[in-house]
C-alpha cells in the first residue's frame, strides 16, 4: 500500500470519490450544491470540472427527490453517490432512505441497490439542532442499511471506496468537526473492509468501544487515565452494521470491563445495543457493570451548549473510573 501523508479527512473523501469516478463510468453524484459550489463543506470541490454536470449534479433543495430518485437510479444500473447537506435532514426523506433503500433488495428477489448516502453529522461548534444531529441509531434499525461512522482520513477513503464498489445501499456518516483531520491514506487499490474494528490503543483495565469523533475523545481519556495507572484499550468500530462483536468480545475477555461512547443522545442509541450483545454472549467476561457516555437527551443548540450536552473527555474518563475503581 502506498499512503499519501497529510491528507485532510475531507480530501481523502474527495479523492475517493474522484478515484471511483474514473475507475467506472456509472458512479454518478448529486445533492444540493454538490456542483460548482463543490458542497456545503468543499468535500466535492473540482469534480464537477473534471467530471462534468452530467455526472455532477446540483439538486433543488429535496431530501426526498435526492434519495427517491437514487433508488430507481441504482436499479437501472447506476452507483449513485447521493449527499443530504445535513444528516439531521433525513426526517425530510425518511420514507425513501428507511423503507425504500433501506429493504428493496430484499424485499424484491436480492436486486443490487449500489447506493450511497453521504451526511454530514455532528457538533462542531455549529448552527446545532438538524444541522448537529447524529441519526445512527435511527440507521441500524433499518434491515437493510450498511451504516459507516470513520473516523480518520485512511477510513474515510476506504470504507467509501468499498461502499461504492458493493451492491448493498450504505448511509456513510462523515462527522463535521473531522473535516480537517490529518492522516495518511491508502492508494487507489486500498478499501477498507466492512464489520472489522480498529484497536487504536492497546490496555488490559477496561475497553472503550466508540466511533466517528468520539474517537479522539476517548483516545483523551485514555491518556489521561494511563497518568493515573489505568490502561484502556480503545476500539474504533469503523462500521455499526456490519458490526465487529467479536473485537468487543476478545477485548473484553483481557479487560473484564466495558464503556461504550458515542455522541448520539443516550436514549435508544448505538450503545444500548452493544450493551445487550455483550450482556446476551460475553456476560462471563464482565467484572463490573458496563456504563455508556452519550449525549443528554436534549437537543443540541449548538455553540457553548456542546460542552454541556455532548459527551466530553472527562466524562469518558469518570465512566472509566467507575467500572475500574468501583
Amino acid at each position: 500500500m502506498q499512503a499519501r501523508k497529510d491528507i485532510t479527512y475531507r480530501w481523502a473523501i474527495n479523492h475517493a470519490l474522484a478515484e471511483e469516478m474514473r475507475l467506472d463510468p456509472m458512479v454518478v453524484l448529486w445533492g444540493e450544491d454538490i456542483g460548482i459550489h463543490g458542497g456545503n463543506f468543499g468535500v466535492t470541490r473540482g469534480l464537477v470540472e473534471e467530471f462534468g454536470e452530467e455526472r455532477v449534479r446540483d439538486t433543488p433543495i429535496s431530501e426526498i427527490a435526492i434519495v427517491g430518485t437514487s433508488v430507481g437510479a441504482a436499479m437501472t444500473g447506476l452507483r449513485p453517490v447521493v449527499e443530504i447537506m445535513f444528516a439531521g435532514f433525513i426526517g425530510c426523506c425518511f420514507d425513501a432512505l428507511f423503507m425504500k433503500l433501506g429493504t428493496w433488495r430484499q424485499v424484491h428477489g436480492n436486486i443490487p441497490v449500489p447506493v450511497v448516502v453521504r451526511a454530514p453529522m455532528g457538533g462542531a461548534g455549529g448552527a446545532g439542532l438538524e444541522h448537529a444531529y447524529c441519526p445512527e441509531a435511527l440507521l441500524i434499525h433499518s434491515p437493510g442499511l450498511k451504516v459507516l461512522v470513520p473516523s480518520t482520513p485512511y477510513d474515510a477513503k476506504g470504507l467509501l471506496k468499498t461502499a461504492i464498489r458493493g451492491e448493498d445501499p450504505c448511509v456513510y456518516l462523515e462527522h463535521i468537526a473531522l473535516y480537517t483531520k490529518r492522516g495518511p491514506v491508502g492508494d487507489a487499490d486500498t478499501l477498507v473492509p466492512f464489520g472489522k474494528a480498529e484497536v487504536r490503543r492497546e490496555g488490559k483495565d477496561a475497553t472503550i468501544v466508540t466511533y466517528s469523533a468520539m474517537v479522539y475523545k476517548a483516545m483523551e481519556a485514555a491518556e489521561r487515565l494511563a497518568q493515573e495507572g489505568i490502561e484502556c484499550e480503545v476500539i474504533d468500530l469503523r462500521t455499526l452494521v456490519p458490526l465487529d462483536e467479536e473485537a468487543i468480545y476478545q477485548s473484553l475477555k483481557k479487560t473484564g470491563r466495558l464503556v461504550v461512547v458515542h455522541e448520539d443522545m443516550e436514549r435508544g442509541g448505538v450503545a444500548g445495543e452493544i450493551m445487550a450483545k455483550v450482556m446476551e454472549n460475553a456476560f462471563d467476561y464482565l467484572d463490573a457493570p458496563v456504563k455508556r457516555v452519550a449525549a443528554l437527551n436534549v437537543p443540541n443548540l449548538g455553540g457553548p451548549m456542546e460542552s454541556v450536552c455532548l459527551p466530553q473527555a472527562e466524562n469518558i474518563v469518570a465512566a472509566v473510573k467507575s467500572v475500574v475503581r468501583g
